[in-house]
Parts: structure tokens; C-alpha cells; sequence
């Protein structure tokens, strides 16, 4: 592989690691592949954020290929992680902590697998406040942070598989699959509504986008060791 062949154009499929933002990962990706041509610019994009909190498929493409992002970004996508009932936190997830907990005591695995259908197909769903997405130039976490109260409209998505995996409760297992636009903490929140109680996400692993699997995926590691392999 040559620094030509990363300007015409590269599919890489990362592994995204814990604690990672997926703009960190483009920024070390990037940095590899000049550091090891000695070349001043690449392009380097991703197709589709993962949060720092979730692991699994990040599609990267390089050079003339960061053209294609969009198309990747609008395939189905496929997750699969952890909710954790009882309690609920600002964020969804565990970015923070709980506001507010609940008597799980009488929630039935009945129920929780009742609860997925309710979430099938096409749905509105309300973005978390604490998201990059923008509202008046400004990105919601931004409010969020500063304590400010905002009106997030709902938007319409789309779930083709929602099923639980396992139940030890407090923690329930789940695989969704999903369309583009998709906030899986939210759909940990709203679950835990419709259980008449509360949910946060607890983890999250990325497994598939459109044809792409996360077992072909590598690890950041990986891809050095790649670079410095096949262009010596």
C-alpha cells in the first residue's frame, strides 16, 4: 500500500476502543498514514460518531473515498450492549450519574420482552440533550452543560430488530438493528418509560453497518502495524 493508494481512496475498519471520541481515532488514523509517507495531507473522515462510552465498527475512508461517507452513513447499523433499570441519568448513559432511581422489584422478564415491541418500526424518538447534534449554532451538550433547559423536537427513525438477549436484572442484554439517526441511549430512557419506571444505556458495542461486520474490523494497534508492514 502506498501513500497514492490512500489518496485515491481507502476503506479502513476500525475497531473503536473505549474512551475514544471517534474524531480522536480519525486524528491518529490520519496521523499514521503521514507519519509513515512523510506526507503533509490526507483526508481521513468517518462514517458515523460513536461515543466515547461505546465501542466497535468505525468506518474510516481516505482520500477521494471520504466523497462515499454519506452513503455509509445512511446503511442500517446493528448494536448490541446493555441497559441497566432502576435508574436514570441526565445523559442516558454513564457520562453521568443517577438523578433518580426506582423499585425494579416487580418488573417481570414478561414485561421487558413485552416492552420491545413498542419500538418496533417506524417511531419518534427525542435526541439526548447531551449530543453533538446543533440547535441555533450551538451543540446541545453545550446547553446541557451550562444547566440551560432547551426544546429538542422528536424525530422519526426506524427499528427493524429490537430483542433481548439476557436478563439479570438490574442489567438487561439487547440486540437492536437500526436506521440512520438512531440514539440508542434515548431508546434505553424510553424503554425504561414504558416499564413505568427507569433505564439507562450501560454499554454499547457497534457490530455491523449495512454488509460491514465488526469481526473484520481491527485494532488501532492493528492498523500500525498494517502500515508499517505493507509499504516497507
Amino acid at each position: 500500500m502506498t501513500a497514492e493508494d490512500y489518496k485515491d481512496g481507502q476503506l479502513i475498519l476500525i475497531d473503536k476502543p473505549l474512551n475514544w471520541t471517534s474524531f480522536q481515532v480519525v486524528n491518529k488514523i490520519r496521523w499514521l498514514i503521514r507519519k509513515q509517507f512523510n506526507i503533509k495531507k490526507i483526508k481521513v473522515g468517518h462514517a458515523g460518531t460513536l461515543d466515547p462510552l461505546a465501542s466497535g465498527l468505525l468506518i474510516l475512508c481516505t482520500g477521494k473515498f471520504t466523497k462515499q461517507i454519506e452513503n455509509y452513513q445512511a446503511q442500517h447499523k446493528e448494536y448490541t450492549g446493555t441497559f441497566t433499570l432502576g435508574g436514570t441519568t441526565p445523559s442516558y448513559d454513564l457520562e453521568t450519574e443517577i438523578d433518580q432511581t426506582f423499585d425494579i422489584s416487580a418488573i417481570t422478564e414478561a414485561q421487558i420482552h413485552e416492552a420491545t415491541q413498542q419500538f418496533i418500526g417506524e417511531i419518534q424518538q427525542q435526541p439526548p440533550v447531551f449530543s453533538a447534534l446543533k440547535k441555533e449554532g450551538k451543540r446541545l451538550y453545550e446547553y446541557a452543560r451550562a444547566g440551560e433547559t432547551i426544546e429538542i423536537p422528536a424525530r422519526s427513525i426506524h427499528i427493524s430488530a429490537f430483542e433481548i438477549t439476557n436478563i439479570d436484572l438490574p442489567t438487561i442484554s439487547f440486540r437492536v438493528a437500526c436506521g440512520k439517526g438512531t440514539y440508542i441511549r434515548s431508546l434505553a430512557h424510553d424503554f425504561g418509560k414504558v416499564l413505568n419506571n427507569g433505564a439507562h444505556l450501560s454499554a454499547l458495542r457497534r457490530t455491523k453497518i449495512g454488509d460491514y461486520v465488526v469481526n473484520d474490523a481491527i485494532s488501532i494497534e492493528a492498523f500500525e502495524a498494517q502500515l508499517k508492514s505493507t509499504s516497507s
